[in-house]
């Protein structure tokens, strides 16, 4: 009859579940593989958003080629990017990643694009740095 309790008391055991402590230890392991697949997630995302502004950048040159097929020159300065869409050679005015407007200049008959990065400022490293149609790097 003993050895016919303690199976049910074994059944009743297992039936309740898991203990506090168990959820405890099963959701710190969940955030400590999380932080480690962070950490690991995150640069890649800032390299993402800069190869993003680089192919946008090569698709409003591609634009611009367009444009001044159409028209014999690049717009000016003060007209910028407003010009591809009113030509329809954009269906809007693009931002860059990190939500800018990407900055259009006519430096002597030749269009220079630009995003000023993550801190949208002139200047800057790493996820903050410029990204121009100039650089070899827009030109991936």
């Amino acid at each position: 009859m003993s050895d016919k309790k303690t199976q049910q008391q074994k059944l009743r055991r297992r039936r309740r579940g898991m203990t506090l402590i168990e959820i405890m230890v099963v959701i710190t392991i969940l955030g400590l593989i999380m932080a480690a697949v962070g950490v690991s997630v995150i640069p890649k995302l800032e390299e993402a958003k800069q190869d993003t502004a680089r192919m946008d950048i090569k698709t409003i040159q591609n634009a611009m080629k367009l444009y001044y097929t159409k028209k014999g020159k690049y717009p000016d300065t003060g007209t910028g990017l407003k010009a591809l869409v009113d030509t329809n050679n954009l269906e809007k005015i693009p931002v860059d990643p990190w939500g800018n407007e990407y900055i259009y200049m006519n430096e002597g008959g030749k269009p220079v694009i630009s995003s000023y990065g993550a801190d949208g400022t002139q200047g800057g490293e790493g996820p903050d740095a410029d990204i121009s149609s100039r650089d070899a790097t827009a030109q991936k």
